[in-house]
């Protein structure tokens, strides 16, 4: 095939040998050992237009833009997150510098489950990587409108629970239907809160859906959908484990599939999810992806055993994806005329969540308030009580607060008392500004 335009393109690896959730776990530390030996072998370290550089440590207070963390932030993660979550932000820094063209950051633990309140860990994640880096490039390089394009097997419930109500924060996630995989949900009429309709959009894909029907998806309707967000970051959250023999997953995507996915999404950031099929899939996934990102020929790299004859989407899955891209667009090209019959003439909207934590065996029952507003995503209040016994109160600021949802949830952050309560916290994400009571 003929090259693209050659790009400078940015490889944080960290595959936290020292870290698991098991030994037999498949979130274990020989995930990323044979792409790293794949990347080695193929020499693609000695293209001159690959750079390789070491993660640095996240912070506290690179969590705490993110997130509300309970007890804190440093008691819901280990060394190995923080440098995890630290790879997304140099990468993030090497691309927002201008250093690279675009960056991967082929890091563990992954993060994509983690949500906005964090209890403990679920989905074998414990805080998010793309939300950390994102509210890393705004709090450092000033409000951008960012889309993230998660193409991890799983629903990206966790990023889509952080930027649920942030109109400047485009998710879209393409995964496996929630009535047949891990979380359960994802489903196409789950469309962003009311301040935020259209930021959220799902695509939830029937099993045995191959190349052909995520580029299908990335063709018409992602790629419109970005052309009118007009984003200035793209990030795809790049999970693996759609691969055709990933052992949690029933997708039918090789590793030409995602190189052209990525040749065709052109993020500028890419991180590592999932993708548990460590010596079948990840060595092959990953170069594509890498040689897709650097404007390299990727044609060559197949697995030992791909069969393209045996990956051949059926009939059925096809016509399922047109119809709901049908459905996805319908609903997009909406978005602006559904807030009225939505709110109506209500101040503020709630909804109430049951979360699982699955690693961790915690339960979580929540109640989410969002203010109403035309101007800004709104001042968000979440009651959080948890089986673990720790009840919370937390206060967030979105970013571009406007000075009503400001002044609103400042004076209930200075009104609200412990009691019911084991901590009361304050996010602010227009100023960085995190405290807790």
């Amino acid at each position: 095939m003929a090259t693209k335009k050659l790009k400078k393109t940015g490889l944080i690896f960290f595959p936290a040998f020292d870290w698991a959730i098991s030994p037999t776990h498949p979130e274990r530390e020989e995930r990323l050992l044979y792409t790293q030996d794949q990347v080695f072998e193929e020499g693609i370290l000695d293209f001159d237009n690959i750079y390789e550089y070491k993660p640095q440590i996240a912070t506290a207070e690179d969590i705490n833009r993110a997130h509300i963390c309970v007890p804190d932030a440093l008691s819901v993660v280990t060394e190995s997150h923080l440098i995890s979550a630290g790879g997304a932000i140099t990468a993030a820094r090497k691309v927002l510098t201008g250093e690279v063209d675009n960056a991967f950051a082929l890091v563990r633990p992954p993060g994509h489950h983690a949500m906005l309140v964090v209890h403990g860990a679920r989905g074998f994640c414990n805080v998010n990587i793309e939300a950390i880096m994102i509210e890393y490039i705004r709090s450092h390089y000033g409000h951008k409108r960012i889309a993230v394009v998660d193409t991890d097997c799983h629903h990206g419930d966790g990023t889509q629970d952080i930027y649920w109500n942030d109109p400047d924060t485009l998710c879209i996630s393409l995964h496996q239907d929630g009535r047949t995989l891990y979380p359960g949900t994802g489903f196409i009429n789950d469309f962003g809160g009311p301040n935020a309709l259209g930021a959220t959009i799902n695509v939830p894909l029937p099993p045995e859906t191959a190349d052909e029907g995520y580029l299908t998806v990335i063709d018409r309707l992602v790629l419109p959908i970005l052309d009118e967000f007009k984003p200035d970051i793209v990030i795809n959250s790049a999970g693996q484990d759609n691969h055709y023999s990933d052992p949690l997953t029933n997708m039918w995507v090789s590793a030409q599939g995602y190189a052209t996915l990525n040749a065709r999404l052109a993020p500028d950031i890419a991180v590592l999810e999932g993708g548990y099929s460590i010596e079948r899939a990840l060595p092959y996934t990953n170069a594509g992806i890498i040689l897709a990102m650097a404007g390299l020929d990727y044609s060559h790299v197949r697995e030992p055993d791909y069969n393209p004859d045996k990956l051949r989407q059926h009939a059925s899955v096809t016509r399922t994806i047109a119809e709901e891209i049908e459905q996805v667009l319908r609903l997009w090209s909406s978005r602006r005329n559904m807030k009225r019959n939505l709110v109506g003439d209500a101040r503020c909207l709630r909804r109430n969540k049951n979360i699982y934590y699955d690693t961790d065996g915690i339960r979580e029952r929540q109640t989410e308030t969002v203010r109403i507003c035309d101007d800004c995503g709104g001042t968000v209040t979440i009651e959080s009580f948890a089986s673990t016994g720790n009840n919370i109160l937390a206060v967030i600021l979105p970013s571009r607060c406007c000075p009503e949802c400001r002044a609103e949830g400042e004076e209930s952050y200075g009104r609200s008392k412990l009691g019911k309560y084991n901590h009361i916290y304050f996010q602010d994400r227009t100023t960085g500004i995190f405290l807790s009571k």
